[in-house]
């Protein structure tokens, strides 16, 4: 509800009409020969630079108009127009053909801010939802002229027009909000077809005026954080021909990811109670003559049904929302960027689209960084990226890095290059919880024999953060490895294995991956001080996503998930520490405290990504490994 020192240098400044070759976007090794691009485009170490002849501002061409899509998602029988805005350079009104940097969004129009519309999520597991106030949506305007000038001062100097457009059923587009739904993928496409001639625009949202992008190269990069860097995946996943580049920065990329995790209903860290229908809600900003029928038909009638609070489970009406599960269609080269502790838009998402994009041969690359939900890579890193993709330069930014990782306390712009992530020498290593976990058991490497059992009592009362820092407590078991004599470089996702048995049909269970000593400083949700990594599951789930099944209470089940991948070096000092508790108090549902789960030790398991294997983590736990 995103030039530095590692970046390969080209030489002087040279104009692009002395380049005489380009690329399509998923062959750099044998790219398209395009014509020479003329002046006044220059080009430094690869990149696009502000010239005189677009950055004169008094020279910029701003237009509007609406595009008409293939759909009607307002059930009125006509095809629903999204509107459109285009910033271009001075040149493109004396026959210049530019490329275009593309932002889309439903937050343009506004949003509900902090109305009272989540859910409430004290309840008791396996009931219904108590009910939610729902939302009148967001005030119309009208009136309003421009939709957004995000990227324009940065992209329009450098030679590129800047297109914005809002999401079906927001600002002044038609149709109807859907979260996630075809016609929030197919809206972009159409702006892409336009740019390319093959859809039509208008000048006004119900008039025949055409307006055509006659000074459109028909290339096209799309870019955005969170909700606008969902869309550019969106409209990838099309394959719309002429969608060379995108740059999605903490990328929603399945909504049951989203709001669910391994069967267990969770809300996105800061958003306690959100779901698909309170975002619908936040966002509505459309003409308000079509808002009634869109609440009936849509929100009402497919997406609360759909959500399917009481199970968690996993469903057709997610897996439609599952971009992953359509990535297939992505042709776009893909600079990704996302946070590791990112608690809202989890990094799981950017991580598993990577590997999904990266095996239909297309280019990929990844800036990590260490902070939360947002932070774009650095202007250099992007300006590459569109540069190759959209003027055709050939910069060799296909042949850089493909992952880059903000170090622990370094600066965001002086990211350490690898060549993939996770690190290529990251293995998994298994260690093993010992008996004394409501103070602090150990974690081993080998497996003992006989570990037995041990308990925690749920209380949501009680934070996360808290439980970490105690130094004994009934409501969590704590298992950590001895202190590090040597860093210990994770990179990649752990895995947890835990055979618990629950004192009632239906339980929590939540998963931290946490530095020990805690960090007292470390009291808020989103606060990373602490933390490695985190994971959630229902053990009703254990079996299958698709199906819950109630416990029997005191008859343990095996369940096995990862948590949310990470690249973390753990400093001499400190001690790598497994929490196992029932409710997050700041991401699930908030039961009645007093819930039992008593833990088999045998059969619980942590595996780590570590760099180097075994050896590296034997190196850094010293005697202690022996």
């Amino acid at each position: 509800m995103i030039t530095p020192a590692y970046l390969p240098r080209f030489g002087a400044v040279a104009l692009l009409a002395l380049l005489a070759s380009g690329c399509r976007r998923a062959a750099p090794a044998a790219p398209a020969a395009v014509a020479p691009l003329p002046s006044p485009y220059v080009i430094t170490d690869g990149q696009s630079q502000v010239v005189a002849a677009f950055a004169d501002t008094a020279m910029w061409i701003r237009e509007r108009l609406w595009v008409e899509t293939a759909f009607d998602s307002d059930f009125d029988g006509r095809p629903d127009r999204v509107h459109v805005d285009v910033t271009r350079p001075g040149p493109t009104a004396t026959g210049l053909k530019v490329p275009v940097v593309y932002e889309t969004s439903p937050y343009f129009a506004g949003t509900l801010g902090d109305a009272p519309v989540f859910w409430p999520v004290k309840q008791e597991l396996g009931d219904a939802s108590p009910s939610r106030t729902l939302g009148m949506g967001v005030p119309f305007n009208a009136n309003r002229t421009r939709i957004s000038t995000s990227h324009v001062r940065t992209w329009v100097p450098r030679g590129f027009a800047v297109v914005h457009s809002e999401s079906p059923g927001t600002g002044l587009s038609q149709g109807c909000v859907t979260i996630g739904g075809e016609n929030e993928s197919l809206a972009p496409k159409a702006v892409i077809d336009w740019l390319n001639g093959r859809a039509k625009g208008y000048t006004t949202v119900d008039g025949t005026e055409e307006v055509r992008a006659t000074w459109s190269t028909g290339k096209v990069g799309m870019t955005g954080t969170s909700f606008n860097g969902t869309l550019p995946i969106a409209a990838a996943t099309t394959g719309v021909k002429g969608l060379e580049a995108i740059i999605p920065v903490s990328p929603n990329n399945s909504y049951y990811r989203y709001y669910r995790d391994n069967g267990l209903v969770r809300s996105p860290g800061g958003y306690l109670g959100e779901d698909v229908d309170v975002l619908y809600d936040f966002v509505q900003s459309g003409n308000p003559a079509t808002r009634a029928l869109c609440n009936a038909r849509v929100r009402d009638a497919n997406i609360t049904p759909g959500i399917d609070r009481r199970t968690g489970d996993l469903s057709d009406f997610w897996t439609k929302r599952d971009y992953i599960l359509q990535a297939k269609g992505i042709k776009a080269a893909m600079l990704t960027a996302h946070g590791f502790n990112d608690w809202n838009v989890m990094p799981a998402h950017t991580a598993i689209m990577a590997e999904a994009v990266r095996a239909n041969g297309v280019p990929v690359q990844m800036y990590w960084h260490q902070g939360g939900h947002g932070g774009e890579p650095p202007l250099a890193m992007m300006n590459k990226w569109f540069t190759r993709y959209l003027l055709g330069v050939r910069n060799g930014v296909e042949n850089d890095p493909k992952s880059f990782v903000v170090r622990e306390g370094a600066n965001r712009q002086q990211p350490t290059a690898y060549a993939a992530y996770p690190h290529p020498q990251a293995a998994p290593v298994t260690v093993y919880p010992t008996a004394g976990g409501a103070r602090r058991g150990g974690l081993a490497l080998d497996k003992p024999a006989g570990s037995g059992t041990e308990s925690l009592t749920d209380d949501v009362n009680v934070t996360g953060a808290q439980l970490a820092l105690a130094e004994a407590s009934p409501n969590r078991l704590l298992y950590a490895t001895p202190e590090l004599v040597a860093p210990v470089h994770l990179s990649g996702t752990a895995r947890v294995t835990v055979r618990v048995a629950s004192s009632k049909a239906a339980a929590n269970l939540s998963v931290w991956l946490v530095e020990l000593p805690w960090p007292a400083n470390a009291s808020g949700p989103m606060n990373p001080n602490g933390i490695i990594t985190r994971g959630w599951a229902d053990p009703q789930n254990a079996k299958s996503l698709h199906t819950s099944e109630p416990l029997v209470p005191g008859q343990p089940v095996t369940v096995t998930f990862d948590l949310e991948p990470d690249d973390q070096i753990i400093p001499a000092g400190k001690r790598i520490g497994l929490m196992i508790m029932s409710s997050d108090r700041d991401f699930t549902l908030w039961p009645a405290p007093g819930t039992v789960l008593t833990v088999d030790l045998g059969g619980t398991s942590l595996t780590l990504p570590v760099v180097e294997g075994r050896a590296a983590l034997v190196r850094a736990l010293g005697a202690a490994a022996r």
